[in-house]
């Protein structure tokens, strides 16, 4: 389903990755993936990112996000099919993931947009989330009061294109809500350097 959003390609598969192939996703994830906390720079000084994550990819796909530059490591066997699929969804070919573990409502993403030089002018990006759902919001970078909201549900696939990240910022907001743990790969197509 696309998603109303004006100066933006957004496209929404709830259940895309069925319910059984999502957990065993969640599960195989918890036990391959290595997670690390990034350090990101926040209003002029470094503190620890809201999550955990891993950069993950082909040995090229080197990252630069918040002043600090992230190597891959190596493709754990549970995503390469996963890439393929994701890679027929999309007609687009991705090298490289970034796999975020939301441990709870605490654990959140501010605004921001994927707009690195290394993604190139009209990034896709490929977003599945495993776990609780969770909000995920849309503002206008020109005007913030053009807002909209979805909540992203296990095994739901989000995929934004075209002019998406040049004219919204997203978010992953904090909740008070007792929430459960989710994990969200974005699924990026990094240009070589």
């Amino acid at each position: 389903m696309r998603i109303d959003l004006p100066d933006a390609d957004v496209q929404w598969f709830p259940g895309w990755l069925p319910g059984p192939e999502a957990d065993a996703l969640r599960l195989a994830l918890l036990a391959e993936v290595t997670w690390d906390v990034h350090r990101i720079k926040l209003f002029g000084r470094e503190v620890d990112s809201p999550r955990l994550s891993s950069w993950i990819g082909d040995p090229a796909a080197r990252y630069r996000y918040s002043g600090t530059e992230f190597r891959p490591h190596p493709w754990p066997a549970s995503l390469l099919p996963l890439r393929d699929r994701l890679e027929a969804t999309c007609a687009e070919a991705f090298n490289s993931v970034l796999v975020n573990r939301y441990r709870d409502g605490r654990d959140a993403m501010g605004w921001h947009s994927d707009d690195e030089p290394e993604l190139g002018p009209r990034p896709v990006i490929a977003s599945l989330s495993l776990g609780a759902p969770r909000r995920f919001v849309w503002r206008h970078r020109q005007d913030t009061s053009r807002k909209r909201e979805i909540v992203l549900g296990h095994g739901d696939l989000l995929v934004m294109a075209g002019d998406t990240q040049r004219h919204y910022h997203h978010a992953l907001p904090r909740t008070a809500k007792p929430v459960g743990e989710r994990i969200n790969l974005t699924f990026r197509r990094i240009a070589p350097r």
